[in-house]
């Protein structure tokens, strides 16, 4: 087991009607918010409502800030920092998923420092050293913003995509009521599903590593998203589905999961290729590429692809490779199964030959960056992934 350090400082308010506590936990951070969300559904659904009630029973000032797409604009968020300056916030609360609770990441970093320029400070050329209070209200498990020291954004201008880890983008709480799961379109549940699905797999398939109870913990998270996870589909009003998959989605993306091993999300850089330039859902743009992403690397870790067959999908193969691709084609079977692509060609996308080297090399840094830690991935490996992904 590797050294590890294991840092979770969010406070989680979890279950029904949870966001009339907003106020009383928000107010222990700052006096004026900034309310960062997406297009609408949080007003249309009374939730930013109740929300502003309660952080105005707690005497906390507050004001709107919409817009928040399904991939995060570096725009938006700076036009946030505007907005955030000119009111004196000194907290952010992003209501919403996880477009909006990485928006509100960024308008902290940026509000913090506005002498620095945002993407400066994104892409590391410029050290984040400060940031303001961020919080959650979560409506949709998918992506663990609000518990995880990440957030991505998509610079428009240059069309590229780049996520940011620190101890900065740790929310100081994260206010969550499965049941506004119910109100979310089936599409919406089971990109979550995956999302959360990613964000345990992008940990688990790393070779040379003895983390037994690391292992235990990220297959019975996995187990519990699948079982649960189609019932949250095919039923978003059943209450108890949906509270495992909230509470899988912060587990799976607050360092948990990688506890004496690290991470290798070398499948949501093509993931991030995908939906920078053709701006795709995230969930979907990593299910339609996990499958031809595991078919080229089971070989070099495949102890761990033949565990992850017996403990999560309990493959009785006693042969490790037949056990490894019963595996593979067993999650795959699962997307379809809750309605998710599993090809470019079901994400609609029909990409040329120069289509799939720039993709190639949006992923790997114009082949600068090597992905995966079980076998290094150039740009020529990750062309040939795309085009075993085009179906």
């Amino acid at each position: 087991m590797d050294n590890f350090r294991y840092y979770t400082p969010t406070e989680v308010i979890f279950g029904k009607e949870v966001e009339k506590e907003t106020g009383e936990t928000a107010k222990k951070y700052g006096n004026k918010a900034l309310l960062v969300f997406g297009k609408g559904s949080v007003i249309k659904s009374g939730l930013l409502e109740r929300v502003e009630k309660s952080l105005s029973a707690a005497g906390i000032e507050y004001k709107e800030f919409g817009g928040a797409k399904p991939n995060p604009t570096l725009a938006h968020a700076k036009e946030g920092v505007k907005e955030a300056l000119a009111f004196g916030a000194d907290m952010i609360i992003g209501v919403g998923g996880g477009s909006a609770i990485d928006t509100a990441k960024a308008i902290a970093h940026g509000t913090a420092n506005p002498e620095n320029d945002l993407w400066g400070l994104w892409t590391k050329k410029v050290p984040l050293t400060r940031s303001l209070p961020v919080g959650a209200v979560l409506t949709i498990a998918a992506a663990g913003s609000e518990m995880s020291d990440s957030a991505v954004l998509t610079n428009e201008e240059i069309g590229k995509k780049a996520g940011i880890n620190t101890d900065f983008n740790r929310c100081r709480f994260a206010i969550v009521n499965p049941a506004l799961g119910a109100t979310l379109p089936k599409n919406q549940i089971a990109a979550g599903v995956t999302d959360i699905m990613m964000h345990t797999m992008e940990r688990y398939f790393i070779p040379d590593s003895h983390c037994d109870m690391t292992d235990e913990i990220a297959e019975g998270l996995l187990r519990t998203v699948i079982k649960n996870g189609r019932i949250a589909v095919e039923d978003p009003a059943n209450y108890d589905a949906m509270c495992e998959v909230f509470w899988a989605s912060s587990l799976s993306h607050n360092n948990l999961t990688e506890c004496g091993r690290g991470k290798d999300f070398s499948v949501h850089k093509l993931g991030h290729a995908l939906s920078a330039r053709y701006d795709v859902t995230h969930g979907d743009s990593l299910a339609a590429v996990w499958g031809s992403w595991a078919k080229e690397l089971y070989r070099e870790a495949l102890p761990r692809f033949a565990r992850y067959a017996r403990k999560v999908w309990e493959v009785s193969e006693t042969d490790d490779e037949k056990a490894a691709l019963s595996g593979i084609e067993k999650t795959v079977e699962f997307f379809k199964s809750i309605g998710m692509p599993v090809s470019l060609k079901d994400l609609g996308i029909n990409p040329t030959e120069e289509d799939l080297k720039a993709l190639s090399l949006d992923a790997t840094m114009q082949d600068t960056l090597k992905l995966s830690r079980i076998r290094p991935l150039s740009a020529e490996d990750v062309n040939r992934i795309y085009h075993k992904a085009i179906g």
